[in-house]
Parts: structure tokens; sequence; C-alpha cells
């Protein structure tokens, strides 16, 4: 039995402004959930650890990311309006990108169904490091592609979100195609 949620999932490639559309969604109101993957990274610098520590064996990490996200989709209400900053199939792309196994992730991915999910357009200039951003703009398109193809292949029809000036812009845009 597949559940159908009430939520609404913002992804894309890296640096396409999912974080801060979604924090002013948060500031306008709405119930947001960050990317899980930074929580852990937040997490494990907390500890002490270097960003190369935490990101050098991928599947590791991707490992210790999956679980992080079965356990909050399983712990929120499907019929609670919430936005979250990439959601479970994400991770079949990163899996895909690494060669790993993507079985658990697909089958965990079907469990449930997302009202619509935003695809944001990656800026065209080159991907923004900060502190927990470790792609460049070849591995950022190379993963854009793959959470593209995730979703689709998954059934959903992606609402592609234009790059726009501003992160106002871009979630006006999206409120209004609730």
């Amino acid at each position: 039995m597949v559940i159908q949620t009430n939520w609404y999932v913002l992804t894309g490639g890296p640096c396409s402004g999912k974080s801060q559309t979604l924090e002013y969604l948060a500031y306008l109101g709405y119930f947001t959930f960050p990317e899980v993957a930074r929580v852990l990274i937040n997490m494990e610098l907390a500890k002490g650890k270097k960003i190369k520590e935490i990101r050098e064996d991928e599947k590791e990490f991707q490992n210790k990311v999956l679980p992080m996200k079965i356990k909050l989709e399983n712990r929120l209400d499907p019929k609670q309006t919430i936005f979250f900053d990439r959601g479970l199939p994400d991770s079949i792309a990163y899996l895909k990108k690494e060669n790993l196994n993507v079985d658990k992730v697909i089958r965990e991915s079907k469990k449930r169904k997302y009202k619509k999910v935003f695809f944001l357009e990656q800026f065209p200039l080159k991907v923004k490091e900060d502190y927990a951003r470790t792609e460049n703009k070849q591995t950022a398109e190379i993963i854009s592609k793959l959470i593209f193809e995730a979703y689709t292949n998954l059934g959903y029809k992606l609402i592609r979100v234009p790059v726009m000036k501003t992160i106002e812009a871009k979630a006006k845009f999206i409120l209004d195609k609730l």
C-alpha cells in the first residue's frame, strides 16, 4: 500500500537554491525539513571532524544518510503539509553516482508518494562552495541528471523551477503551483 502524503520536495543538483528557498518558506510560516545530509554533516562537525574526513568514504556517508531519511519519513504525519530539502529518492542519485546498490532506497521510496516534487534548475555559473558542499560543477551536473531520472523513474512528474533572480521569486513560483 502506497501512502499518499501532503509533502512537497525541493530537489535538484547542488547549488540550485534549495536550502535558501526552503529557509524562506520556513520564514513564511511553512513547516520545513532541512537536507538530512547537511544535518549529519553538522552533527559530525560538532564532534570535531573535518568535512574531508566526513565525506572521504562516500559509501559510508550515504549509508548513514539513508537510514536517517527513512526514520524521519516514518515518523512524520503524511497529512501534514511539509516541505523537504531533498526527498528519499535523492539518495538513489547519490548511490548511483558511486555505483552502489539502490534496491533498498527504491523499495522505501515506493512506500510513500510526495504530493509534488519541485526540481530547481542549477545556476549556470560555477558551483558555490560552502562548508558542506564537496561537489564541483561537473559532479553537480551529473548528480542533477541522476536526481531527475530517479524521480521520473518512480513516476513523478517534476515541476521545473527555473533560475530566478531572488529566493522570493522562487518561493512564489513554487507556492503558485501547490
